[in-house]
């Protein structure tokens, strides 16, 4: 089957940047970016292409080139759906927060909506593609629903999940690892499979195309973030026990990095991982595990997240520590808010707990983030919540230099390049001394400031 017109229901963080490489590679195929939010899709269309809604090293560049020419961004959903021949699934799957599965299944409510309204403006056949990372056997789930339509159209159900690493999405799109590809094993679903096949290896090598079954695509999503995860709580853990042994936790991670069995990534001790899919993937898989009576399974991925809020209690319990026990009324530096460098999400990000924790103790909250404007922070502390009382402290700066004016401690909880280029003897002579600062991206211990190479030592390692 040719494909020449796509729609991608969901215009965030995977939506858009998938798509608008799809269409930068495949100018012979309309695609078509459809959302409710109207902000967003507004965000998307905007004349100034830098203020895009999502920020990726790259993405306003590609999204310059195809849009307007076969890219576009619409809040016409049913219309989108109506032209299309293959509809992309790519709509938040947060985690439960009510009924069974509270806490850790994903909430699969949008991912029925949009199946519902496929059923419903469907007049010929599609091939869906899930997107979203979804629980295992979703896909079946979601065949149900198109199937039961009564209207004779012919829907097949592909799983095509996403492994972008933010910060680095667009080269991740251009150059992956892998692209993986689950349907059924029918002459029409290999027709399908073939379909999308088609489409990426516009780019990416055949060989680095691989196709499964549907149940198989899924849980390798799962399992990918699950196994990422779990090397960054096993090193953090060892980070902790070179606190009290003497031992360099960079050094160690250097070490173990070099045997060619274990391989140097995800190895940087850290304040704990944030982002939208590590916590989210775990905890779906530890809901899975113990639907099917899998109890040690369960527990097993379940302390890599108790390792991780550990992680960042700890940091947020070392800062006050390291202050003479007290933190009321003092000025502590947030440098970076969103969980990761080269990307403005701020889901799950460490920055917004280690703050929580830091507030309930009365201290006041100065945070600079190249990328993160301030009314996002307020919502951050809100969605977890903060009182109004505590998201009073908290307040944003332009500068990293007017932040940290007077602070008492400096606090790098994101990593960005830019920190390294700072004037640190200048920002030392207007804090309140003795000034500490504390890497939440390589080392936990607190370090004089006076130590001005440590902050290029850290942040560069």
């Amino acid at each position: 089957m040719n494909i020449t017109k796509i729609c991608c229901i969901g215009a965030g963080y995977v939506g858009g940047p998938t798509m608008a490489i799809i269409a930068q590679k495949c100018p012979d195929i309309k695609v078509t970016v459809v959302d409710l939010n109207e902000e967003r899709i507004a965000q998307w269309n905007n004349p100034d292409v830098t203020k895009i809604p999502i920020y990726e090293p790259g993405l306003s560049e590609v999204v310059s080139e195809a849009r307007g020419r076969n890219l576009f961004f619409s809040t016409d959903v049913d219309g989108a759906i109506d032209e299309a021949q293959m509809i992309f699934i790519s709509v938040n799957t947060p985690t439960k927060t009510y009924g069974s599965g509270k806490g850790m299944a994903a909430d699969l409510k949008y991912i029925e909506l949009c199946a519902r309204q496929i059923a419903r403006v469907a007049k010929d056949d599609k091939i869906v593609v899930e997107k979203s990372t979804l629980p295992v056997r979703t896909a079946e789930a979601i065949k149900s629903i198109l199937d039961n339509t009564g209207n004779g159209v012919q829907f097949q159900i592909l799983s095509n999940p996403e492994f972008l690493a933010e910060g680095t999405a667009v080269e991740d799109l251009l150059k992956p690892d892998r692209v993986l590809i689950g349907g059924d094993t029918t002459p029409a679903g290999e027709a399908a499979i073939d379909a999308l096949v088609n489409i990426y290896s516009k780019w990416v090598d055949r060989n680095n195309i691989l196709t499964t079954n549907v149940w198989s695509s899924e849980l390798s999503k799962l399992t990918a973030n699950a196994f990422l995860a779990q090397r960054v709580s096993s090193i953090n853990a060892i980070s902790e026990l070179c606190e009290k042994t003497g031992a360099d936790v960079n050094e160690v991670a250097r070490a173990i990095g070099m045997d060619s069995r274990i391989g140097s990534k995800f190895l940087k001790s850290s304040v704990g991982f944030g982002g939208s899919c590590f916590q989210k993937d775990i905890l779906n898989l530890v809901y899975i595990a113990k639907t099917f009576g899998l109890r040690e399974v369960a527990d097993y991925w379940e302390q890599v997240i108790i390792m991780n809020d550990h992680q960042k209690r700890r940091f947020a319990n070392k800062i006050v520590s390291t202050l003479y026990n007290t933190v009321a009324d003092k000025k502590i530096c947030f440098l970076g808010w969103a969980f990761k460098k080269d990307t403005n999400d701020t889901r799950e990000s460490a920055a917004i707990y280690v703050a929580s924790d830091l507030v309930s103790e009365q201290a006041n909250i100065a945070v600079y983030d190249p990328k993160v404007e301030s009314e996002q922070v307020i919502s951050d502390l809100e969605y977890i919540g903060v009182s109004e009382k505590g998201r009073d402290r908290v307040k944003s700066y332009g500068s990293a230099y007017e932040a940290c004016d007077s602070a008492h401690a400096i606090a790098v909880l994101t990593e960005w390049d830019e920190f390294k280029e700072y004037d640190w003897t200048l920002i030392y002579k207007n804090m309140q001394k003795p000034a500490f600062v504390f890497d939440g991206r390589n080392l936990l211990d607190g370090k004089k400031l006076t130590e001005i190479g440590f902050i290029y030592k850290s942040i560069g390692s």
